[in-house]
């Protein structure tokens, strides 16, 4: 058969020449892929499929010790499927130092020391992110509901493509020359807090093979001093990752997690320009927020 419609060897290539006639090449100029995780991973590396096994088995117990009525600690430590946890030991005793002396001389801060600029995310750069643009919007609250007033917040995460601007992130997704992926603010006087920023890829961090993290934004409350800093993390209604990541596991009861999940707002969501969500933070009591713990890492 020959003609135009004559079938061709798939591995040939066509260029056509200056005198207008078809050449035929069997060099085939391909592409570089990346190295699959299984190329990434070590022998030893265990699969979703075995750390998902074990995170159902260690969530099954949790709920067997809260039906015999035991009282269970709100985070699980030396959690097993959490294997890179090890990474994060520290290797050296803490440092007791007096919590006094350090609140004379370490920073303290209030709404004259945090321009307004700083909690949106989208204008530290000349050009526009890339990715979805957000607003998030919340109060901090103590125990019985009331406002936490200038107190400092902190924010920090990925890009819309995963990747943080960090010399050990080496996740092979882009940098955004135009987003950082830092902020911060000081809670108004009814303890509201409001950041403009762009919504977070999830990512792979290598605990297993395939690992992904949710989609997530890492917050830092400051109180108004250093030495009363907590930390906790906001992710995104709906992720299908949570079910798998260890992480957000070692947390074991599900109204501990629904916490910190942020609820999309429509009202938030602002027309033309980003969509909205609402987390609040409860720092105490029944209610309150989940937070890393000093001795977790």
């Amino acid at each position: 058969m020959t003609g135009p419609d004559a079938p061709t060897d798939p591995a040939e290539t066509h260029e056509t020449g200056d005198n207008g006639e078809t050449f035929r090449s069997s060099v085939v100029l391909e592409q570089t892929a990346a190295a699959p995780e299984t190329l990434l991973a070590s022998a030893d590396m265990p699969t979703q499929t075995q750390i998902t096994r074990e995170i159902e088995e260690i969530a099954a117990d949790v709920a067997r010790r809260d039906a015999a009525g035991e009282s269970g600690r709100a985070t699980l430590h030396d959690y097993a499927p959490y294997r890179s946890s090890i990474l994060r030991h520290p290797t050296k005793n803490p440092r007791l130092v007096d919590p006094e002396t350090i609140e004379l001389y370490s920073p303290a801060f209030g709404q004259r020391d945090v321009a307004a600029i700083e909690s949106d995310l989208t204008l530290q750069h000349r050009g526009e992110p890339q990715g979805e643009r957000i607003t998030v919007q919340g109060r901090l609250l103590d125990s019985w509901g009331r406002p936490l007033r200038n107190q400092l917040l902190e924010i920090w995460q990925a890009n819309a493509a995963g990747r943080y601007i960090h010399q050990r992130d080496q996740h092979p997704a882009p940098l955004d020359p135009n987003f950082t992926g830092a902020g911060r603010t000081v809670t108004n006087d009814d303890g509201e807090y409001f950041f403009t920023t762009i919504k977070p890829g999830p990512y792979p961090w290598k605990n297993h093979v395939n690992a992904w993290r949710p989609a997530h934004i890492h917050f830092s409350v400051f109180g108004s001093g250093f030495t009363q800093r907590l930390i906790t993390q906001m992710y995104f209604p709906g992720d299908p990752l949570f079910a798998l990541d260890p992480i957000y596991n070692t947390i074991p009861r599900q109204a501990d997690r629904d916490r910190l999940i942020g609820a999309y707002d429509h009202d938030l969501t602002v027309p033309e320009f980003s969509m909205g969500y609402r987390w609040d933070i409860v720092v105490d009591g029944p209610d309150a927020t989940w937070f890393e713990q000093e001795d977790e890492h």
